[in-house]
């Protein structure tokens, strides 16, 4: 039998730990594969009260005992944080036990004691007044693993995206944005696809930057210059990769059917249309790392943290997914 999974804290304030009490409570509807969470057992406990939600939050010592509590009790391996969690209000002063959570869960799955981690949601302005210097847990969690060079995929029931530049500023997105790192995600994208997901030829669809991918140079030539070497390198290194295309007409129903992954080449190009598909069901897929990791497609809800009306689905598809691949690895060292 696998390890359990492991899932963070989060951001204390926001809606983590209600997501994770009603995923816990949905463990039998939804299939989920048994979880333990780095949080404060006391806390969990309370929000449940508050919450009316019947889930009984058992501290566990070690994350071996997890599996054989998780049918009756969330399993809560302790952590400690130096203040009072109120909902909805940001305190710098938790953020370094938020980190702290991360580092925690890389350890617990490197060491083989948790077969996944998934990542409940941060809140990135209260880490980065922190003194945390990445833009987020994607880096962080390659920073964990010996520095490799992660991708970010996100993953619905209808469609699975990566964004070449991730976290930040569109006119920096666009300045920066080069063949080369083009080429680093479709092959680390093709590389996941085959052995977390079962794809044995995975299709790449290549974004256009400009619209209408430039119209021939006559809307930018980046297109031209940029992402049509890159479709082209992919191509020579045996990837099924097409592009660079019209990024407004690729995400129809017609057009996802013919490809895999839609390589984009910023966040919200990436991230709308997958967002606007299903919302709810979306999730954080961190290719290239050593381990798995997922994460809901959603952010801390500080509007709503403390109210009852959090929507688990997206941590409940990411624990799944987790789940999913976690066997597929299974499976693959399997004796034959």
């Amino acid at each position: 039998m696998s390890p359990p999974l492991v899932l963070t804290i989060g951001e204390p304030a926001g809606v983590g730990g209600e997501i994770t009490l009603k995923a816990w409570r949905a463990r039998n509807h939804e299939h989920l594969p048994p979880f333990f969470v780095l949080d404060v057992p006391a806390r969990l406990a309370q929000l449940a009260a508050a919450l009316k939600l019947d889930v009984p939050v058992r501290a566990i010592a070690a994350p071996e005992e997890a599996a054989a509590l998780f049918a009756t009790a969330l399993p809560v391996l302790p952590i400690a944080l130096p203040h009072p969690v109120v909902a909805g209000r940001l305190d710098t002063a938790n953020a370094p036990a938020v980190i702290a959570a991360i580092k925690q869960a890389v350890e617990l799955v490197q060491q083989g004691r948790a077969a996944a981690i998934v990542t409940n949601p941060i809140q990135k302005e209260t880490l980065y007044a922190a003194g945390f210097p990445h833009p987020g847990h994607t880096e962080y969690l390659a920073e964990l693993a010996g520095g490799v060079t992660p991708v970010m995929m996100l993953a619905g029931p209808e469609l699975r995206v990566v964004p070449v530049t991730i976290h930040t500023a569109l006119r920096q997105a666009i300045a920066s944005l080069k063949t080369a790192d083009i080429v680093t995600a479709g092959k680390i994208t093709a590389a996941g696809l085959k052995r977390d997901f079962g794809i044995a030829r995975p299709r790449l669809a290549v974004a256009g930057l400009n619209p209408h991918a430039g119209e021939n140079g006559t809307l930018g030539r980046e297109d031209i210059e940029i992402v049509a070497p890159a479709v082209k390198a992919l191509r020579d290194a045996g990837i099924d990769a097409v592009g660079p295309m019209a990024p407004d007409t690729m995400f129809h129903a017609a057009a996802r059917a013919r490809y895999d992954v839609a390589i984009c080449m910023y966040h919200d190009q990436a991230l709308i249309p997958l967002k606007t598909l299903d919302f709810d069901r979306g999730v954080n897929v961190t290719l290239g790392l050593p381990f798995i990791r997922t994460s809901p497609d959603h952010g801390t809800a500080l509007d709503i943290a403390g109210k009852g009306v959090a929507n688990p689905a997206s941590l409940i598809a990411a624990l799944q997914l987790a789940g999913e691949l976690v066997q597929r690895r299974v499976a693959e060292h399997a004796p034959a």
